[in-house]
């Protein structure tokens, strides 16, 4: 299980609708707001791609500015990871090999990235 924290962004106009809205929304657990508009959730998800579909739900409640993850946490997947890294070279075999450039797969910028296909490919490591 999944669970990850979200910061929601709304004007104070409309602060008290968007909490109601997110409580009634059944995606989320509402925690806390501030009077600037920062409201304080929780979801949860069996993965990555769950999270997502459930931060999309949040992302298109009426008079939401912004929703953005701020930290994940997932035991039995931290748990997978550190198995595939443990039984891992030090140096990744890609870096071993002649390879393009182009093809190198970067997953640094999430602003930029195709999230859902960052999800899949993450949690596909524990097959490996």
């Amino acid at each position: 299980m999944n669970v990850s924290s979200i910061v929601v962004q709304t004007v104070p106009k409309y602060l008290d609708e968007v909490v109601q809205s997110l409580k009634d929304c059944e995606v989320c657990d509402y925690h806390l707001h501030d009077e600037k508009g920062r409201i304080i959730i929780t979801i949860e998800g069996k993965g990555v791609a769950e999270e997502l579909d459930k931060l999309r739900v949040v992302e298109a409640i009426p008079h939401v500015i912004a929703a953005d993850m701020q930290m994940a946490y997932s035991a039995d997947e931290l748990e997978e990871h550190m198995e595939v890294i443990s039984g891992a070279n030090v140096v990744p075999k890609m870096l071993n090999e002649d390879m393009d450039v182009r093809d190198i797969v970067y997953n640094g910028d999430l602003k930029k990235k195709d999230l859902y296909g960052f999800a899949k490919q993450f949690d596909a490591t524990k097959d490996k």
